[in-house]
């Protein structure tokens, strides 16, 4: 069996060496146009501000590495200009020699990944402007940085790069400007975002939202009131898109989000043609209505089923819950499933707590943690949840993704037996708060 990889980076990566632990005589070829096969891309902000030092701990593996470890073939450098799906084969340029040629497959993955969004705005094309997608971008922007001195910087954009990178260059000593078409965090409900935006504005960050960006100008970035907010430095932090052309030439089919569409075995429509990563559209877990939500550990799972497929095991994809979660200076924010806004959208009668309480107890050093829960109000189906503080946010959100995964409700949380000491917990913790108030609630 030949089976081919277009793309490498999480998905890619993941298919190829599950292909090769369930078969050892497969034939794995990875084509990636890009210099790098695999890279920690949420690793990025922390590189450009010198928290990570070593390059090589965000570029662990080159393609030698996957060559003496799992016999897999990688052709970075290498970009796929068409696949025949009737023919099994495909056509393939070295971008450096600029050869083209053509090879053939018996099982195709499709991983191509994401690119970033840019906006069309004036004067995004600037020298002093940049995205952060992959390892390119981040070299381009730490190497703008040692090399102008900026100290003024404007994030377009708060997602969880924009967001990210307000530290990042906050801690490089630039003054820092957020600007944000409408609220900050997507994904956070409105009666929490005063907590982070507060945050951010304690940390030094000015913080422009539900406004537009109409121009880039040598001396920053022009808002949709006509005042220029300063910048030597300009980040678009404004989403991706999946990379999907290839794909859609050949005939695959797009779904209604633009990504490519698969089943639970990441099969496409095409016969022996799979995808995987941040190029495809997934299914809610909660909902199970289909959503385009890009994640690395996303793209890992899905590599994976798509490599496990290919070699006939039938592993199906269970959905996602689009957990995520970033820092912010010492603070966390992490949110997993249907926050209340988007449950009422999708027609859930809903209920929902919050509370405040803190991590651990005062003689501990405890801080504040919030907590929001969002449930089906007749039912008690949990649906969502949100969680912002300091230590211990991601232990919290955690347990409530494994409570929403297990299709818990809101009861259940009152009764799990979680871990209590106090350097780590209060008896009661801030989840059983948050439980018990929901149950409260009319």
């Amino acid at each position: 069996m030949r089976v081919i990889i277009i793309g490498g980076v999480a998905a890619g990566t993941s298919a190829a060496t599950e292909i090769r632990r369930n078969n050892k005589d497969a034939q794995i070829v990875i084509y990636e146009k890009d210099k790098y096969i695999s890279y920690v891309g949420c690793g990025m902000p922390y590189y450009v501000s010198n928290e990570v030092e070593r390059f090589d701990e965000i570029v662990p593996r080159q393609g030698e590495f996957f060559k003496a470890k799992h016999n897999i073939d990688v052709l970075t450098q290498h970009e796929v200009l068409s696949i025949d799906s009737h023919e099994k084969r495909l056509t393939v340029k070295n971008i450096l020699t600029e050869e083209v040629f053509q090879d053939s497959y018996d099982k195709l993955v499709i991983a191509t990944g994401a690119m970033s969004k840019m906006p069309e705005i004036k004067g995004a094309n600037r020298k002093n402007v940049f995205p952060l997608r992959n390892i390119n971008h981040m070299n381009n922007i730490k190497a703008f940085i040692e090399s102008n001195k900026p100290r003024k910087a404007a994030i377009i954009g708060s997602g969880f790069i924009g967001m990210e990178m307000c530290e990042s260059f906050k801690n490089l000593g630039m003054e820092v400007s957020l600007i944000s078409r409408s609220s900050i965090s997507k994904g956070i409900d409105i009666d929490l975002l005063d907590i982070i935006e507060k945050h951010l504005k304690d940390n030094g960050v000015n913080v422009y939202t539900n406004t537009t960006t109409e121009e880039i100008k040598q001396e920053g970035v022009v808002i949709g009131d006509g005042r220029i907010v300063e910048a030597d430095l300009v980040l678009v932090a404004t989403g991706i898109k999946p990379n999907v052309e290839l794909a859609k030439k050949a005939g695959v089919e797009l779904g209604v989000t633009g990504a490519i569409k698969v089943d639970k075995y990441m099969q496409t429509n095409i016969s022996d043609i799979y995808s995987c990563g941040d190029c495809i559209e997934v299914y809610n877990a909660v909902t199970g209505k289909v959503m385009y939500r890009p994640l690395g550990s996303t793209a890992n799972k899905t590599g994976t089923i798509a490599g496990s497929n290919i070699c006939g095991k039938e592993v199906e994809f269970k959905g996602v819950l689009g957990t995520g979660i970033y820092r912010i200076f010492d603070m966390s924010v992490g949110q997993t499933g249907l926050s209340e806004e988007e449950a009422i959208k999708q027609g859930y009668d809903v209920i929902s707590s919050r509370v405040q309480r803190h991590n651990k107890p005062g003689f501990m050093g405890g801080k504040p943690i919030t907590i929001k829960i969002v449930a089906e109000k007749k039912s008690g189906k949990l649906l969502g949840a949100q969680v912002i503080g300091y230590e211990g946010v991601d232990k919290r959100l955690d347990v409530l993704v494994t409570a929403i995964t297990l299709k818990g409700k809101a009861e259940d949380l009152m009764y799990m037996d979680l871990g209590y000491s106090p350097p780590f917990s209060t008896v009661r913790d801030p989840i059983y708060y948050a439980a018990v108030k929901l149950l409260k609630t009319p």
